[in-house]
């Protein structure tokens, strides 16, 4: 047996007696979460050399004024920018999936609890780590956090950047660079929209609310798509406009590296929801190109000036009915 097997081997058996050990009084034994996602999961090295470090700390300033030229927007970057392995960022988000379940276990009541709490331990876990081995970089609005006064925060996970660039074939400097920019954009249009958290909070706590008293609030959830729609859609808008040169190899490679997993993985995806979050790109980037392309980038900006002018679901689809309207 390899070394590597047996490593794996030993991963493996943490994490399932970290989940079958799962305690506690709540549905989901976070502690429990934390040690099976990191136990099933490599860290990765951050191990950087001084070109790499240089490079990151560029591309994030660089992505900053050139957002800022494209976009017309006043707005700065967190000051927590983390280079981050899997563990990192398994720790980082450990808490914001807890505050977003808090209002489940608060009031979710289940027979059984002990093995539902296993369950739920259990899915939570494989969840984190799935994600932790598959993020690249991510902008984290702290929502739901108590601190309102608490800075935002932008991730970049070395090891999946450096093992994703070497899957793909392509060059890891430009690469990292490209999501950079696309994280940036995201400070962007938080920056721009200052009411943008809030307004996020509000429809996640009056969703997720509803899922603890067993039912759904459907309109909670179509308006939470709709925002996530047009926050992706103009990241991609601003990304074209931004960024160095044409990236369509990058996210041509990305997509048939998608399209090419096995069919466990692909029903994986789908139960985490990044399939709609392909489809929000998508259907963003064709709301705000229609827009540019009619009224030009300062009118696709002003979505951002207040709740009263994000898009209504279907004004995604039909964004010339948008635009009749914010006239």
């Amino acid at each position: 047996m390899s070394a590597r097997t047996q490593r794996d081997r030993v991963n493996l058996y943490r994490s399932v007696r970290a989940v079958t050990g799962a305690s506690g009084n709540g549905p989901i034994d976070w502690a429990a979460v934390a040690e099976a996602a990191k136990s099933a999961t490599e860290p990765g090295s951050i191990e950087l050399s001084a070109e790499e470090r240089t490079g990151y700390a560029t591309d994030v300033r660089d992505a900053r004024a050139r957002v800022r030229e494209a976009s017309g927007v006043s707005f700065d970057v967190p000051d927590t920018v983390e280079i981050q392995n899997r563990h990192h960022w398994i720790d980082a988000n450990i808490t914001t999936f807890k505050r977003v379940m808090e209002p489940i276990e608060e009031h979710g009541q289940t027979v059984l609890p002990g093995v539902s709490r296993v369950v739920n331990t259990g899915t939570m876990s494989f969840m984190l780590a799935l994600l932790g081995n598959n993020v690249l970089g991510q902008y984290d609005p702290l929502l739901l956090a108590d601190g309102k006064g608490d800075d935002h925060a932008l991730y970049f996970v070395h090891p999946n950047i450096k093992r994703i660039a070497g899957k793909l074939d392509v060059d890891f400097d430009r690469f990292r660079r490209w999501i950079a920019f696309h994280e940036v954009t995201h400070a962007a249009e938080f920056g721009a929209a200052p009411w943008l958290s809030g307004h996020l909070e509000s429809r996640m706590e009056s969703g997720i609310e509803a899922l603890a008293h067993g039912q759904v609030d459907r309109e909670a959830f179509r308006e939470l798509d709709a925002v996530m729609t047009s926050v992706e859609g103009y990241a991609e808008l601003l990304m074209d406009e931004a960024f160095d040169d044409e990236y369509e190899d990058l996210r041509r490679k990305i997509e048939a590296r998608r399209k090419g997993m096995n069919p466990l993985s692909k029903l994986v995806r789908r139960m985490l929801g990044l399939g709609m979050k392909r489809r929000q790109y998508e259907r963003g980037k064709e709301f705000f190109e229609y827009v540019v392309s009619v009224e030009g980038v300062e009118t696709a900006t002003r979505v951002w000036d207040g709740p009263e002018n994000l898009p209504s679901d279907d004004e995604l689809d039909h964004p010339e009915q948008w635009l009749a309207r914010i006239k």
